[in-house]
């Protein structure tokens, strides 16, 4: 499985400047803001006790789709 995440609000992020925390905000379509990181582990949590679940690519990004 894999996920295609989008950028989370951890404690990494949140020693970053505040105007570097609004750009990355503002680059997520939808919802428009960060993750939170309960929202990755609910993810995970669903793919653990599903088990008709396999071979899926699951993205977990708001909307926000990488340039190339």
């Amino acid at each position: 499985m894999l996920h295609n995440l989008c950028i989370f609000d951890t404690d990494m992020l949140a020693g970053l400047p505040e105007n570097v925390r609004k750009q990355l905000t503002s680059s997520v379509p939808n919802p428009q803001r960060l993750g939170h990181p309960d929202e990755f582990a609910h993810l995970v949590q669903s793919i653990i006790e599903n088990p008709m679940l396999n071979g899926e690519i699951i993205r977990l990004d708001g909307a926000l789709r990488m340039q190339a």
